[in-house]
């Protein structure tokens, strides 16, 4: 992820029972999957990940690059990966010859830049003539709320609006899904609600929540939970009208 200012997160970038808890959330791995699903795979071809963080959508392979703003993250990305390209870069300023990318993947990091544009501008530069872009992004304006806050979000976009910011810098979508629907947005906004809650609990209590993270039981319960849950809201995003989705997923051709 790429963050203009501090990372309210860098704090457990280290701890590896943080990075498996993200890593198996419902909503990672409906997203991861459906990007997946869009790979247009060429033997050879490098795939650029933007914005990879702890998180990336790509398993660890000699082909793909992670490009990442936080030392931290992309560090122990890197140890937990092991194989690929790991690249300390700003979205909006990124290191690599035009042309170099055949496909490059930029999921849920455009709404945590205070400026979008030119990381989009970016994107296009390094992309070969006819190469995809596969983006994710929230989707709806009335949806911002407290969790988009919680999480640094700077915006939530209306697919006319993105359609038309790829347009400017040359890509032409050619496909769009949903990924998440409202019942995603119900769940995180409930999320944020415990969080809340669980935070004014623990106020002052020094011990509290100590060696929850590291237990192998609560950390196997929560994977199973998540993958349980990954049905009512693929359900629930295939069965809403696009309208109503709070994730969607384009994605565009450079033509020139």
């Amino acid at each position: 992820m790429n963050l203009s200012g501090g990372n309210r997160f860098e704090d457990f970038f280290a701890d590896d029972a943080y990075v498996s808890l993200k890593n198996h959330l419902y909503n990672y791995l409906l997203r991861r999957h459906a990007i997946r699903k869009c790979l247009q795979f060429q033997k050879g071809d490098l795939i650029l990940e933007v914005g990879s963080g702890l998180s990336p959508m790509m398993d660890d392979s000699e082909r793909v690059v992670y490009s990442e703003l936080s030392f931290p993250a992309l560090r122990t990305l890197k140890r937990r990966q092991g194989r690929g390209y790991f690249v300390v870069a700003d979205a909006t300023h990124l290191p690599f010859k035009a042309g170099s990318f055949s496909q490059v993947i930029c999921s849920e990091v455009l709404e945590h830049l205070p400026e979008d544009r030119p990381a989009l501008r970016d994107i296009a530069s390094v992309m070969k003539p006819a190469g995809s872009l596969i983006l994710t992004f929230p989707h709806r304006r009335f949806y911002f709320s407290v969790d988009d806050r919680f999480v640094n979000h700077f915006r939530r976009y209306e697919l006319n609006e993105m359609e038309a910011n790829l347009k400017k810098v040359g890509l032409e979508t050619v496909e769009v899904r949903k990924v998440l629907g409202p019942l995603e947005k119900i769940t995180m906004l409930m999320v944020i609600s415990l969080i809340s809650v669980f935070g004014l609990f623990c106020k002052g209590k020094r011990n509290c929540g100590q060696g929850v993270s590291s237990s192998v039981f609560v950390v196997t319960v929560f994977q199973w939970l998540n993958r349980l849950y990954c049905v009512p809201i693929w359900l629930d995003a295939r069965l809403s009208p696009r309208c109503l989705s709070t994730v969607l997923l384009l994605r565009a051709i450079r033509r020139n």
